[in-house]
């Protein structure tokens, strides 16, 4: 019981203190300059009621979605592969050491060239943006599991399909798992990114098209919006994460 009360009212507490110290940054400021908490609350209700809202948040999570799933169907199984073979895994290495440290954002120009305006762009940058983080924790995941396991399932006569879903895939979960969450967390960002810099709909571009009008509130609105879904996304991730570690047994610890 205690521990509920914990949950519940923790952060609940941090949020009014958080609300506390907004409202009164906001009141040395004009309200076009920097809007209250309240301020923010109307901008919303203000995109609700013009109908527009629901249209940016559905396309930014159709283009999240493409791009991470394409990612994760992309990077778990190269990482799985590359985690088993040694050479080619120091083959292949330094392209994805060249790679991995550009910004998605430094492809957009490229991306703009080779796909044109619209969607595939930001689909593009969103799974470039996914993709390293998954492939990488594949691979570190997959190297860190004990040869003795693969030694006993050997001992056992087990078939090498066995050994990759009762062994492999069990004992590399917990660190693929931290890839997608990073992976999600990076994706998230960059899709906003990307709809700032060249997408005529999404989160994005209600932030970029509320600065051309000078509407600080509608700005504070939409990045409320972006930080929410955020979180309900993190929350959904975690949550299948317990339900597979259930199925397997796993005990991880309550946050």
């Amino acid at each position: 019981m205690r521990d509920k009360i914990e949950k519940l009212l923790l952060p609940a507490l941090a949020l009014g203190a958080f609300i506390l110290i907004w409202q009164y940054a906001a009141s040395h400021y004009p309200p076009e300059q920097f809007p209250t908490p309240l301020g923010v609350v109307q901008a919303i209700s203000e995109l609700v009621q013009q109908g527009g809202l629901w249209k940016d948040i559905s396309i930014s999570m159709v283009r999240l979605c493409a791009a991470y799933l394409s990612a994760v169907l992309c990077a778990i199984p190269l990482g799985l592969f590359l985690g088993r073979c040694r050479p080619c895994l120091r083959a292949i290495d330094p392209v994805v050491q060249l790679l991995r440290p550009i910004s998605p954002i430094a492809w957009f120009p490229l991306a703009v060239l080779w796909f044109g305006i619209g969607n595939t762009p930001a689909i593009f940058i969103i799974f470039m943006a996914a993709f390293f983080p998954i492939l990488l924790s594949t691979v570190n995941a997959v190297r860190a599991i004990p040869d003795i396991y693969y030694k006993v399932s050997r001992n056992f006569g087990a078939r090498p399909a066995l050994v990759f879903l009762r062994i492999l895939i069990p004992a590399a979960f917990p660190g693929i798992m931290n890839g997608l969450h990073i992976a999600l967390g990076t994706a998230w960002i960059h899709l906003v990114a990307g709809e700032m810099l060249g997408a005529d709909s999404g989160l994005g571009y209600l932030i970029i098209n509320a600065r051309n009008y000078l509407r600080t509130d509608l700005i504070m609105a939409g990045m409320f919006l972006v930080g929410l879904l955020g979180l309900l996304l993190n929350r959904l991730i975690t949550a299948g994460e317990r339900l597979i570690n259930k199925q397997w047994g796993i005990t991880t610890q309550e946050q």
